[in-house]
């Protein structure tokens, strides 16, 4: 239960969810995480914290939606959050962008979000889905692959007649 106090302020100094094309090249990972359930349990031995419940993480204009988080965190009397793991009906929302998928892993240290199982991401009228979505934090590169073909519908601006 110690640990808990330990582990709390550190969820609202937490980087980034995630951050993908041109949405989020301006999203700000220094701003704080807060973070929201109806149930929080700690698990002291196994280093990990999980959130249930219609859970939402929102940091600056960017909101991670999903029925369950696992914050992972390294032991020890500094206590550094490695890993989040969200599952049951993700959705990770900015202003321009929405992704949604049945889990969603954000490895802190590298600066990666995987997003897995039925990926589906929507800009504006421009949709694409497949199987795995990686999004790139330092380098704003997002790559959708696996479970089988990626398919995609894209906006054309219309022309105008003379």
């Amino acid at each position: 239960m110690k640990r808990l106090f330990a582990l709390l302020p550190l969820l609202a100094v937490a980087p980034a969810l995630a951050q993908s094309g041109s949405g989020l090249k301006g999203h700000d990972t220094s701003a704080p995480v807060d973070v929201g359930a109806e149930r929080i349990e700690v698990q002291d031995r196994a280093n990990r914290a999980i959130f249930s419940g219609n859970v939402e993480a929102r940091q600056g204009s960017m909101t991670l939606r999903s029925a369950r988080l696992t914050v992972v965190y390294a032991g020890g009397s500094d206590v550094q959050i490695q890993r989040l793991e969200a599952s049951g009906g993700v959705t990770l929302r900015t202003p321009s962008e929405t992704a949604r998928s049945q889990y969603a892993i954000y490895d802190l240290p590298r600066g990666i979000v995987t997003m897995i199982g039925g990926v589906n991401l929507d800009q504006g009228s421009n949709h694409v889905q497949g199987g795995r979505l990686v999004l790139d934090l330092d380098t704003h590169r997002a790559v959708l692959d696996g479970g089988g073909r990626v398919t995609g519908r894209f906006t054309v601006p219309r022309r105008q007649s003379n």
